[in-house]
């Protein structure tokens, strides 16, 4: 693990999702020290120069690249070719990916390149250590990448602020906006022009779109996390039974992700004074009532098992791919053999991120029939309508409006959901890469439905606390929810209620009239807190935990 004091050493293999996050935010890194791996290295790069010297047949390397391939080029113009390579790839378009992506990025390439089978001398390599320690990070932009030859747009902005190619290739340095070469400078670095098979090295990989992806699986785990909190909230807002959870169901249907959302379930409804405590199996009998509740939360486990199985298995995925090696020609120096391959192409991480998108879409549908019960009084055992705080007071609406905002992002999210990996063109490059993965694109459509998520599940926290309040009141005749909610979700409450501002009060609910606070201002100091990892995360740090133990 590294932090910010620490640097993570990077050796080719054991990378985490955790660990891309946190160079992604900041931590610094060390390329190892190994003496058997600085040898590989080296070693990978004299078979590329001996091969050059000999006129011998590489891909990309003494030819010409993709469809182009039938064309010889001439060893001494092979350094060329490679320069060329970067220049012919700042094709770009769209808006700038987010820093932490590039950097995510930047490492895993590094990490890919330094296991020594890609030919690339170790002062380009190190560069990548340089400009992650010193908080420099390459402007690279959001359209450019089929995922097929991996990411060699996207890729070929990085090589071409590591080298100083051009002024015109960009950088954040440290927060300013600068051209690479006056960054180069600052660094005290020359620029450094590229040599035979290193354009393909830096640019032929996966490395972005992994990068992308991986910082979006740890995001989706505190996410799912803060999901399943939110239910936990909602079903003691909604008086339901444990009854659901018990393991004696779920050990008979024992997929791995139902069980884990059933533990989840009675570990989040242990000790509270606000459900059904009904764990010896025979339900309590309520006159006009369901003897078991709706789907919604009776199928809670049968419902986001599968979801947590698929977000286990992208994870995985995942993390195979960021302690890869994924560019092309592969370069076997003990056997003095190059091995054309495919590994570039970005599958996994498409049909991984595509998968995501549709867990994100499935688990705000989940949420929104919670919400629909919340605030129905037909359904919510109880309630006053939409949540409304005070009964006194007419013309008060409660969290009416929430539900509409609520209503207006799920179709969004689940829009999110559908897949973009089928839809490649088949006709690019020559009908070289005729398959292509949209990696790229699924990762960075991934981020965005990420976003609108986080501003689903704000929304959703207002229903949340707002109903055990006044599930409190309605049983214990005071709204202070911490005396009757179970110990695992107190945090989580008291994380909503600190960061909107809003005291705890056995006197109110969270929401009492409508004109003592705006909506929108909840809302969005709860999505700030859960972008800057803050309170409201916290409160649900334990299930993160266990989703990132994939």
């Amino acid at each position: 693990m590294a932090t910010m004091a620490t640097k993570l050493t990077l050796t080719g293999t054991g990378l985490t999702i955790k660990d891309v996050a946190e160079v992604a935010a900041g931590a610094r890194v060390q390329l190892t020290d190994d003496p058997e791996a600085r040898r590989a290295i080296e070693a990978s790069r004299r078979f590329i120069e001996d091969a050059v010297a000999r006129n011998e047949p590489i891909y990309g390397v003494t030819t010409c690249f993709g469809g182009m391939a039938d064309r010889v080029v001439p060893n001494d113009e092979a350094a060329e070719l490679q320069r060329n390579m970067v220049w012919a790839h700042k094709s770009a378009s769209g808006a700038l990916i987010p820093k932490e992506d590039v950097r995510a990025g930047m490492l895993l390439r590094a990490n890919s390149l330094v296991r020594g089978i890609s030919g690339i001398r170790p002062r380009v390599l190190e560069r990548f250590e340089i400009f992650l320690n010193a908080d420099v990070t390459p402007h690279v932009h959001e359209f450019g990448s089929i995922g097929a030859s991996g990411d060699l747009v996207p890729l070929a902005y990085i090589a071409g602020c590591l080298t100083g190619r051009d002024a015109a290739y960009k950088v954040d340095f440290k927060g300013a906006e600068m051209d690479s070469v006056t960054a180069l400078s600052l660094l005290g670095l020359e620029p450094l022009p590229l040599e035979a098979k290193e354009a393909l090295a830096l640019m032929n990989g996966t490395s972005v779109m992994t990068g992308i992806a991986a910082n979006c699986v740890y995001r989706m785990a505190h996410l799912l996390a803060l999901t399943m909190g939110a239910h936990g909230l909602m079903m003691q807002g909604l008086h339901a039974t444990n009854q659901s959870f018990h393991p004696f169901i779920h050990n008979h249907k024992p997929h791995t992700g139902q069980i884990w959302a059933a533990e989840q379930a009675m570990a989040l409804l242990n000790g509270s004074r606000i459900i059904r405590d009904e764990l010896g199996g025979n339900a309590i009998h309520r006159e006009g009532k369901l003897i078991q509740d709706r789907y919604s939360i009776r199928c809670l486990p049968q419902y986001l098992g599968p979801l947590v199985d698929g977000f286990w298995q992208v994870a995985r995925e995942i993390e195979v791919e960021a302690n890869s090696v994924t560019d092309n020609p592969l370069i076997d120096v003990e056997n003095e053999a190059t091995y054309h391959c495919g590994n570039f192409l970005g599958q996994y991480v498409g049909e991984g991120m595509d998968r995501l998108r549709h867990i994100v879409g499935m688990a705000a549908k989940h949420l929104d029939v919670q919400i629909a019960l919340l605030v129905t009084p037909q359904f919510n055992n109880g309630l006053p309508p939409s949540l409304v705080g005070n009964p006194a007071r007419e013309v008060s609406t409660g969290l009416k409006a929430a539900q509409i905002a609520a209503n207006s992002i799920m179709p969004v999210l689940t829009f999110y959901g559908n897949p973009l990996v089928p839809h490649f063109p088949t006709h690019a490059e020559q009908f070289n890469q005729n398959v292509n993965s949209l990696g790229y694109g699924s990762a960075n459509l991934a981020r965005q439905s990420l976003d609108v998520f986080e501003q689903y599940l704000a929304l959703s926290l207002l229903f949340a606390v707002q109903a055990v309040d006044l599930r409190t009141y309605a049983e214990e005749g005071h709204y202070d929810a911490r005396q009757t909610l179970s110990p695992a979700t107190v945090s989580l409450y008291e994380a909503v209620r600190e960061v909107t501002g809003v005291a705890i009060s056995e006197g109110k609910p969270f929401i009492w009239n409508d004109q003592d606070q705006f909506l929108d201002e909840h809302i969005a100091v709860i999505l700030a807190d859960i972008r800057a990892q803050g309170k409201v995360l916290r409160g649900v740090n334990g299930i993160a935990a266990s989703l990132l133990n994939y």
